[in-house]
């Protein structure tokens, strides 16, 4: 990225929209020069704090770290999209995953949730794994570690046959749900990633 064609604004800052690999918006914070170089130079992001004016590195002290995929600048080079790996619990300070939480109109209903639930599911499911939470399915199901993982993965897979056995697609949209839901506890147990997936089905067509 050439910084010199980015248009700061009269204080040397710049606001950074934050989504995740999902295309969910998850905060908006303000960069100067330095705190994009170092975003840049570490692969994780760095904003400028215009209340403490001074540099911080997001989740440096919770460890809801922000792992850089992308930064693209707007036609204006006056705003930057950067696209992030959300670790840890969230990018909201309240605890909760997006900042964008609070009152909300909804003028139309919107569509129906399309297939990047998969990837929100895994980031929350990973979420667990690095910060368990008292009374989680899923921190149960880590807890009791592999073996028990494999075996509802079984469980699941055997029930997505009866399901599609039976009259009606209601039994079976309900266990393939399940069993997808597992299939990605057993993916974060094992260290092994969505896009690690995505490849494989690729070199395949």
């Amino acid at each position: 990225m050439d910084i010199s064609k980015l248009n700061f604004d009269q204080n040397g800052l710049i606001p950074a929209i934050v989504q995740d690999l999902t295309g969910e918006v998850l905060m908006l914070a303000y960069m100067n020069r330095e705190s994009l170089e170092k975003s840049l130079e570490t692969g994780y992001t760095w904003f400028y704090s215009r209340s403490r004016q001074k540099l911080w590195n997001k989740g440096e002290t919770s460890g809801n770290l922000q792992k850089i995929f992308r930064i693209v600048a707007d036609c204006d080079y006056d705003s930057l999209l950067i696209t992030i790996e959300q670790l840890g619990t969230g990018a909201c300070h309240e605890g909760d995953r997006s900042c964008f939480h609070k009152e909300s109109v909804q003028i139309e209903q919107p569509p129906k949730i399309n297939s990047a639930i998969l990837q929100q599911l895994y980031q929350i499911v990973k979420g667990r794994k690095e910060n368990p939470k008292e009374g989680s399915y899923t921190n149960y199901l880590f807890e009791k570690g592999i073996d028990k993982i494999l075996k509802k993965v079984g469980e699941e897979t055997a029930e997505v046959i009866i399901g599609a056995k039976n009259a009606g697609n209601d039994e079976l949209i309900y266990e393939v749900s399940d069993l997808l839901y597992h299939l990605i506890v057993l993916l974060v147990e094992k260290g092994v990633t969505l896009e690690q997936i995505w490849d494989e089905l690729d070199s395949r067509r």
